[in-house]
């Protein structure tokens, strides 16, 4: 009997240290971020995850245990080829998560969750394509190195573990002490006796994120983000129906200002007008905003157009970004709502605004438009034309996302220069990529290859808009160009405020008003801003605020996986959106901090409702 017990408890034994050992290489792979913390805090990381670690074990030992019950009252052979067809399974599985999880983090700064994979499903040879070959090779050879491993344990403690087949009178009390066994699993599974279960808030234990990063299980984090994408977080969910409805009237305002086009701001009343989506931008490639000498064409625009400087990136990556500026829909930290086409069919949509009001709409992407679902958003707003990277010549498509942006823009202007010039007015959203990682771009304009990425986009953005400047419309144009979504430049960023402080800049002959805007607002503010400036409606739009409004709220809110974050004329406040902590604040914000609960909780019930 004893040794089935072993069975058991090696396989749970064993699963624990793999989690720790993969902690370990996590931290050892990342030292540039955990050198500054010390052993005894990388420690107290590995200590703290600990039962976290023993929830993923609980998972990994039950079918171990079936399958030893079953050994007890069969001799099958086919008992031992389950086991072994199991355990390769899940060494390969805990190989692949270990890998991605260590090498997404370099990059997006969280655990590994259902975002990657959501990317991947809906678009994998842009995923791959995104990777160099040296990459692939060195990320499989990772993976399946790993996998050999784990199973290769398992295979010494586990699998080789020899169970004598007891006579029947033991046999019977074996069964009854391996069900118990196997019963006993529950308690770490569920993560204790405590009224909550196990949940990645559990591993957290400092202000410093990047140890309860440390700190967390890669694989339970992704099964837990893989079955809670939907469900609703306590976070979400804490302020009472009256107080939420003092609140809201902070929050939301959808009245429009005036019901014609505002003349102090444009000089046409349906000016052309032209959405530029500038991949990974930041402010702090802007000197006039404090940054590098970088962007300096765009910085220039800036100077002699209308600057947004207190201008927020509402998420994290281009999916959400997209809903941000084309739905005003915010970024939810634990969803993404494009996974849905029927919710996105329900987002209110500001080019399909546009295309009330008498617009022809134009939308240009030189790389996959089926990546995260992006096609399904763009068919339920109207675009009647959709140029992506299949209208591309394949020798034109040498970037490891399709076209790269000197390409998209010359196609743009040629498309422009063919065109019958009738009186409809124009959307043309024009989103780039070059500047994507893995920012391989073909020019050499500043030393490092992400700066230099920067200044390729930088410069072509600025040759088109010259160009544009050129042409016979462009006293009736408006240019509008944005981020896509916070900014991965420079690295170094720990404050969630200045990794999403984002450019936002207008400019073109149809513009009146220049100089400077301070209010704080975000990309959701963008829609029933241009539309208030057109005099349209936007009462659908719930979540934007029109930034000219004087009555509207000020305030920007943005968040990304685990925290979400609200600034505005009274404070700045971020909080871990499991446990409800502060991880930010400044300024008077406690009431910062009851708004941006509101807002979450405001967003949170739209979302379930749609």
């Amino acid at each position: 009997m004893l040794r089935y017990i072993c069975k058991i408890l090696f396989t749970f034994a064993l699963t624990v240290a793999i989690s720790v050992i993969g902690k370990i290489v996590f931290v050892f792979c990342h030292t540039d971020i955990y050198d500054p913390f010390g052993m005894r805090q990388i420690m107290a990381a590995i200590v703290h995850g600990l039962p976290m670690d023993c929830t993923i074990a609980a998972y990994i030992s039950i079918l171990p245990a079936i399958l030893a019950i079953t050994h007890l009252w069969t001799d099958s052979h086919m008992l031992s080829t389950i086991e072994r067809a199991y355990f390769i399974i899940v060494s390969l599985l805990c190989g692949i998560v270990f890998v991605l999880d260590t090498a997404l983090y370099t990059h997006w700064g969280f655990k590994l969750d259902m975002t990657p994979i959501f990317y991947f499903i809906t678009s994998p040879a842009a995923v791959i394509g995104g990777m160099t070959a040296v990459q692939k090779a060195g990320g499989l050879s990772c993976i399946v190195l790993s996998a050999v491993i784990i199973y290769l344990l398992y295979n010494h403690a586990v699998i080789r573990l020899q169970l004598p087949r007891p006579n029947r009178d033991a046999r019977l009390k074996a069964t009854a002490v391996m069900i118990l066994a196997t019963a006993l699993l529950f308690i770490p599974l569920r993560g204790g006796f405590t009224v909550s279960t196990m949940n990645p808030g559990r591993a957290y234990f400092s202000p410093e994120m990047k140890l309860n990063h440390a700190a967390t299980n890669p694989v339970f984090n992704l099964l837990y983000s893989a079955t809670h994408q939907n469900k609703e977080l306590k976070t979400l969910n804490s302020i009472d129906d009256r107080q939420l409805a003092d609140l809201e009237p902070h929050l939301i305002a959808t009245s429009l200002r005036q019901c014609i086009p505002d003349t102090t701001l444009l000089s046409a009343s349906r000016p052309d007008i032209y959405i530029i989506l500038l991949e990974s931008f930041s402010t702090h490639l802007m000197p006039s905003m404090g940054g590098e000498a970088i962007a300096t064409r765009l910085d220039s625009i800036a100077s002699a157009g209308l600057s947004f400087t207190e201008f927020y990136a509402n998420s994290f990556r281009t999916d959400r970004a997209l809903a941000s500026v084309l739905s005003a829909y915010p970024g939810i930290p634990t969803v993404s709502v494009m996974k849905s086409v029927g919710k996105i069919e329900s987002l209110p949509s500001l080019p399909l605004a546009l295309k009330d009001a008498g617009y022809d709409l134009t939308y240009y992407y030189g790389g996959d438009i089926n990546f995260t679902n992006m096609r399904a958003l763009l068919a339920a707003g109207g675009f009647s034309r959709i140029v992506s990277d299949t209208d591309f010549p394949i020798t034109q498509r040498l970037g490891k996302w399709g076209a790269h942006d000197d390409i998209l823009f010359s196609r743009v202007e040629h498309d422009l220069a063919s065109a019958r010039d009738n009186s409809a007015p124009r959307l043309t959203v024009i989103q780039t990529s070059s500047s994507h990682e893995p920012f391989d771009v073909p020019a050499a304009i500043l030393p490092g290859k992400e700066a230099n990425a920067f200044a390729f986009t930088d410069s072509i953005v600025g040759r088109f808009v010259d160009n544009l400047s050129l042409t016979p419309r462009w006293d009736s144009t408006l240019v509008v160009l944005v981020a896509d979504h916070y900014g991965c430049h420079p690295r170094n960023l720990t404050s969630m405020r200045d990794r999403h402080h984002i450019p936002l800049v207008m400019t073109g002959g149809a513009l009146r008003r220049h100089g400077t805007i301070d209010i704080p607002a975000s990309q959701t503010d963008i829609a029933a801003t241009l539309l208030g400036m057109l005099g349209i409606d936007h009462s659908r739009f719930t979540f934007s605020k029109d930034i000219f409004d004087s009555s509207s709220p000020k305030f920007a809110y943005f968040a990304r996986p685990e925290e979400a974050a609200m600034l505005d004329t009274c404070g700045y406040h971020v909080i871990d959106i499991y446990t409800g902590g502060t991880l930010e604040n400044e300024g008077i914000s406690d009431s910062t901090l009851l708004r941006l609960k509101a807002y979450l909780q405001l967003l949170n019930h739209d979302f379930n409702q749609r």
